[in-house]
């Protein structure tokens, strides 16, 4: 079900996935492939439906923390895969979670 959590969820790993991109680009000095740039942005959308799918909860500090522990185990994912190539993309991913957790605990009605 395509909730307005889940709408603001994905949209804000989607956004978060382009600037991922860009943070990668620029530390690598451009010389990242676009088979990985694609993968760091699937990864933070996949973020995003994770979170979107882990429900509303009532108090604010919960839901960060759990956006912080759901980001680490999406970025884990990503981070595992390249062979522990990328710690700035993976501590990023935990902040992320947290942002996005925040825009759907901030943006979506409750209920």
């Amino acid at each position: 079900m395509l909730t307005k959590r889940m709408k603001v969820s994905l949209a804000a790993g989607a956004i978060l996935g382009v600037i991922c991109i860009l943070g990668a680009q620029v530390r690598s000095g451009f010389e990242e492939e676009a088979f990985y740039l694609f993968a760091f942005w699937y990864n933070r959308l996949l973020m995003g439906l994770v979170i979107g799918l882990a429900g509303r909860t009532k108090a604010l500090p919960q839901a960060l923390t759990r956006g912080g522990f759901l980001g680490l185990l999406v970025s884990l994912a990503f981070y595992s895969s390249t062979g522990f190539h990328d710690l700035v993309g993976f501590l990023a991913g935990i902040a992320y979670g947290v942002i996005i957790e925040y825009a759907a605990f901030r943006y979506a009605p409750k209920g």
